[in-house]
């Protein structure tokens, strides 16, 4: 059993309205820098979305870093009686005077969530909330702060690279290198890290992260990207280059810490500061499960586990994202094979697709089938299986428990 951290994942929602705004500015200032997130006299609204992160053992016996039914109660307290529906700048300290930005925001519900858990070995140690499905923001335990912006641009392309001949690329990208080309519904994900100003409360201007953002997709949009996009002449078109490119030319704007770039849903690469590389597949597997420790009593069981303990099992559809990472091949601009990575993901994954975890695998024998465990024993298995350095491993049990080991967060 690996010895690294698993973190445990509670997604909890809420909705409220804010306005953002410094005080002493003049409304054309407070819009300059804040675009329509500075509108509306009486605020305006979003639909939160908060992941709690904790940190701590797992239970040797009952296969559990926190129990999951307390984690919800006591975050859907603090939620209910401090945020949902409420407008923050008024109803909610200290946000009549603290702007309520995404990242005071994610601090501030770190910082009151850490101490309803003093009496648990479990730890809070970061909050990542989205105010929409483009804007996020992530706060640390260790006083880190990440913001998170989204964009969208769709464009045809080869899969190839310049420094390779057509049969090579055929070799190495399959079909992706056909010269007619194919096309992508792309998706980027920019990650600044900083310390968010205490005047305005962001770590950079959101109008002009959308702005540098945009100007890049805006340009990439509906183009040919091996034909009509100067900056992308003699590289690889691959996923891992457009994110370094997207990165670098970002980085002269803003304290970019990473790029994601998703291709498909089910895809994506990165590029870090740094010159780190990572590219993440996603799958599932649909599996029925029991959680019980057999040297508990059944009341005990029950009490432990609730629902969860049904005698007959239940089952879920299990989400799994697998990341690695590794030196990127300069002459082609791939850093794994994604075939030979996807084939490794659905071996694992086949041996607990359909199947009753707990009666028809040896996995679970000897330990409960919670998320906690499921994940070490994928995480071990992948690492020995895959050709790249595993570097981060999600499995999501539900839309609102997730389960995760990450080498760096």
């Amino acid at each position: 059993m690996i010895s690294m951290n698993v973190i445990l994942n509670k997604r909890i929602h809420f909705e409220s309205s804010h306005r953002l705004l410094v005080a002493g500015w003049s409304e054309e200032e407070n819009r300059r820098f804040f675009g329509d997130e500075a509108g509306g006299q009486h605020g305006h609204g979003h639909n939160f979305v908060a992941w709690f992160g904790f940190a701590g053992p797992i239970d040797t016996e009952n296969g559990m870093i926190a129990e999951l039914g307390d984690v919800k109660a006591r975050l859907n307290t603090l939620i209910e009686s401090r945020y949902d529906h409420k407008y923050l700048n008024v109803d909610t300290l200290p946000f009549h005077r603290l702007n309520p930005t995404p990242e005071n925001l994610a601090k501030q519900l770190l910082d009151e969530s850490i101490p309803l858990f003093t009496d648990e070995s479990a730890k809070v140690m970061r909050v990542h909330l989205s105010d929409s499905r483009e804007s996020a923001a992530t706060a640390f335990g260790d006083k880190r702060a990440l913001r998170h912006f989204t964009g969208n641009f769709s464009a045809a392309r080869t899969t190839s690279s310049p420094h390779l001949s057509p049969e090579e690329n055929a070799a190495i990208f399959g079909s992706a290198a056909s010269p007619h080309g194919h096309g992508h519904n792309y998706r980027v994900i920019v990650t600044l890290e900083g310390t968010p100003d205490s005047k305005h409360g962001l770590i950079t201007s959101e109008v002009n992260a959308w702005r540098a953002l945009d100007e890049i997709t805006y340009r990439w949009n509906h183009k040919n990207l091996n034909k009509e996009v100067t900056e992308l002449q003699n590289i690889p078109i691959t996923t891992e280059c457009l994110a370094r490119v997207i990165f670098h030319e970002l980085s002269e704007q803003m304290p970019v810490k990473k790029v994601r770039l998703y291709e498909k849903d089910d895809f994506f690469a990165e590029f870090h500061k740094g010159g780190r590389f990572a590219m993440g597949i996603k799958s599932s597997f649909n599996a029925a499960h029991r959680l019980h420790v057999k040297s508990f009593s059944n009341v005990d069981n029950q009490k432990l586990y609730g629902k969860c303990n049904n005698p007959a099992g239940h089952g879920h559809r299990y989400d799994v994202e697998c990341v690695v990472t590794g030196k990127l091949d300069e002459s082609s601009g791939a850093l794994q094979s994604l075939e030979d990575m996807q084939r490794e993901l659905d071996s694992a994954l086949a041996r607990w697709n359909y199947k009753h975890l707990d009666l028809e695998t040896e996995d679970f024998t000897d330990r409960p089938s919670t998320g906690e465990n499921i994940v070490q024993v994928l995480w071990d298995r992948l690492s020995e299986s895959l050709a790249a350095e595993l570097w981060g491993l999600r499995l999501w049990e539900t839309e609102s428990n997730l389960f995760e080991i990450q080498k760096e967060l």
